[in-house]
């Protein structure tokens, strides 16, 4: 294929240059030449020839002189079992001084799967956290965006989450990192062993806003092949509101007509196309997708979470350093609680019930109103339920968190007091309790 190149740049606006141009599309990849390097940059805007591109590097040393080559495709990124164990940057360039990797080359960004292909999930995810497989579990194919605000280890979440959960690959896309969370990632993954299974796409803050907006779906589209490939894949993707943000800023620079808070109109579609590459394939893996979403100011309606909310199966709320009973929600729980342990379901239904009424007691005791018996009851209930399963330092297997939930009501209540089944209370109450 013939690759035409234009040796006149007509406008130069912060990271976006212009070239008066045919045969182009958007999205299409290009390589501009300056006096100090090559740089790549994509097609953002067309308007009859003339054609707007953002450089990846930024557009500083870039002069009216210099080179555009187009390329004729969308940007692409290495596919092969070769990545497993590397860290690579928002253009797919090696981070970990490692070899570049030309090889087998798939186009990202690509449309999500066809819902007639789809099987309906039915296998859960463990991860040896009691909040999440316990009363919320996570499911094969889910796609679910934590929802937190600075200050909380949403990062430290997820790295706990790449070590201990319980699929074939971890695939982890950082977008606005700080450069210390990304190398904590790194040693973590690194140190418990995890990072043979593990590839990474990491764009700091330091990076060029452009690549930001890459990482999403260089991130997906490899998950996705891994996939097809049979593999049961874990996207963990931090943070989407950086990313709406690095898309805001593009929008801007492209002087789109802002919607709500300056983002784009079309903010829904963005974070829609990449959630919905969550997918069970018939006959081979499956791709689950955890993202997280801060939310500035603990806003829920602000427009990342709001639009994220309606495109999710759920979300968890990461609050006070642990996973929030309340509000955080797996709609795809019923689809393996009834497949794990016979007493799933009616405890965790019944966990949640009493440690309302102990937050209800909290509220009496704050305003001075005399405890009963079953208020202190609820009190002492209240304490070990979030010493004992809410602590995010809690680590241990389904089994061992269900059995802890009974030793737990054993502790605190009679058996009557519980509103459980006598036949489950027969089979699991602990029998060294009365």
């Amino acid at each position: 294929m013939i690759q035409k190149v234009y040796t006149k740049i007509e406008s130069i606006v912060g990271n976006v240059i212009q070239v008066r141009a045919t045969g182009v599309r958007n999205s299409d990849l290009a390589e501009v030449t300056t006096a100090s390097g090559k740089s790549f940059a994509n097609v953002i805007k067309l308007d009859g020839d003339l054609v707007s591109l953002q450089v990846f590097a930024g557009a500083q040393g870039v002069s009216t002189g210099d080179s555009v080559r187009f390329l004729g495709h969308a940007m692409r990124v290495s596919y092969s079992p070769a990545l497993l164990g590397r860290v690579f940057d928002g253009a797919g360039r090696p981070r970990d001084k490692g070899p570049a990797l030309d090889e087998n080359m798939i186009e990202i960004a690509g449309p999500s799967v066809n819902p007639s292909k789809r099987v309906i999930p039915r296998r859960m995810i463990r991860t040896g956290i009691p909040m999440i497989d316990m009363f919320n579990t996570l499911v094969e194919s889910q796609k679910l965006p934590i929802f937190s605000v600075s200050g909380e280890p949403y990062n430290e979440l997820l790295a706990r989450i790449a070590i201990q959960a319980e699929v074939d690959i971890i695939i982890l896309g950082g977008m606005g990192l700080k450069y210390d969370d990304y190398l904590t990632f790194r040693s973590t993954l690194e140190k418990s062993g995890a990072m043979s299974r593990t590839i990474m796409f990491i764009h700091t803050a330091a990076d060029p806003t452009v690549e930001c907006t890459l990482v999403p779906d260089l991130a997906l589209a490899v998950a996705e092949r891994f996939a097809l490939d049979g593999k049961r894949v874990l996207c963990l993707l931090t943070d989407m509101t950086n990313y709406c943000d690095a898309q805001k800023e593009m929008a801007i620079t492209m002087d789109q007509v802002p919607s709500n808070r300056g983002y784009p109109g079309d903010l829904y579609s963005m974070l829609a196309s990449r959630y919905e590459k969550a997918v069970d394939f018939d006959g081979a893996g499956s791709l689950t997708i955890l993202g997280v979403t801060t939310m500035p100011g603990d806003d829920v309606t602000h427009p990342v979470p709001d639009n994220t909310g309606y495109i999710t199966e759920g979300q968890y709320y990461l609050r006070g350093g642990h996973i929030e009973p309340f509000g955080s929600l797996s709609r795809l729980k019923q689809q393996v609680n009834s497949s794990t342990r016979s007493d799933h379901r009616a405890l965790m239904d019944a966990m949640i019930r009493l440690y309302a009424s102990y937050k209800d007691t909290l509220e009496k005791r704050s305003m001075g109103f005399q405890m009963t018996d079953w208020d202190e009851k609820l009190l002492k209930y209240g304490a070990l339920f979030e010493e004992k399963l809410m602590d995010l330092s809690v680590n241990i297997p389904l089994e061992e968190a269900l059995d802890t939930g009974w030793r737990i009501l054993a502790s605190c209540f009679e058996k009557n007091e519980t509103g459980l089944k006598s036949s489950l209370i027969e089979e699991y109450w602990p029998k060294d309790e009365s």
